[in-house]
């Protein structure tokens, strides 16, 4: 046999088997492997946040405790309803100087109002009420305790020249009526006769000799 048959049949036969390497068995496939299916994720719940002003719910009321009214305070013009009449006849609430605070003798507080005129000047009552004492002392001299209809307060003339004809203790009297005379009677200064009225809150035991003083002075000043 030629060479040139040889060759020819072995580059025939390397065709062949070149095929059969090719086509005579399926190529390997990669295998893909399918990722595991995933659950249904949940609904994600949203981060906690702090409410605002708006959702927040309203704060429960706090407790009431139960409180006692205070009691009133007690004013000048809640003694007799708003009004007194100056205590001495024909002066004006604009002649009146505050005297309530002046210092006197013995290191104390006046805590009156001294209301100056001449001598033998009717003293009036600033108020219905009832003479409850008739007394004369070394500071006031002739001096009368007034209490008002409901014993709450008591309205203190003193200095007195005289009392009023025919006044006793556990006198009604009304308003504007003459119950004594402007003098100079106890530690007054004879030169300068006035009347020395106070006014006082009362306690409980409604005694004539005790209380706290209460200014006068704004209650007549308003009437101007």
């Amino acid at each position: 046999m030629s060479k040139a048959v040889l060759l020819f049949l072995v580059i025939v036969l390397a065709g062949a088997n070149l095929a059969l390497l090719m086509f005579g068995r399926e190529p390997a496939r990669v295998r893909t492997v399918a990722a595991p299916a995933v659950p249904e994720m949940q609904a994600a719940v949203a981060p906690s946040r702090l409410a605002t002003t708006a959702e927040r719910a309203p704060a429960p009321a706090p407790t009431k405790v139960g409180t006692v009214p205070a009691p009133a305070v007690v004013t000048p013009t809640e003694v007799v309803d708003g009004e007194l009449t100056i205590p001495v006849q024909g002066i004006a609430a604009a002649q009146l100087h505050d005297t309530f605070n002046e210092a006197r003798s013995q290191g104390r507080v006046h805590e009156a109002l001294d209301i100056m005129a001449p001598r033998g000047t009717p003293v009036v009552a600033v108020a219905d009420g009832t003479v409850e004492k008739l007394f004369t002392s070394v500071p006031g001299g002739l001096t009368i305790y007034q209490f008002e209809p409901t014993g709450h307060y008591a309205y203190y003339y003193a200095h007195l020249d005289r009392y009023a004809d025919g006044l006793q203790e556990k006198q009604a009297i009304k308003r504007g009526d003459v119950i004594g005379y402007v003098g100079s009677t106890g530690n007054a200064d004879p030169s300068a006769p006035h009347l020395h009225f106070a006014i006082f809150e009362l306690g409980p035991e409604r005694q004539w000799w005790k209380g706290t003083a209460i200014n006068p002075y704004p209650v007549f000043a308003r009437s101007r």
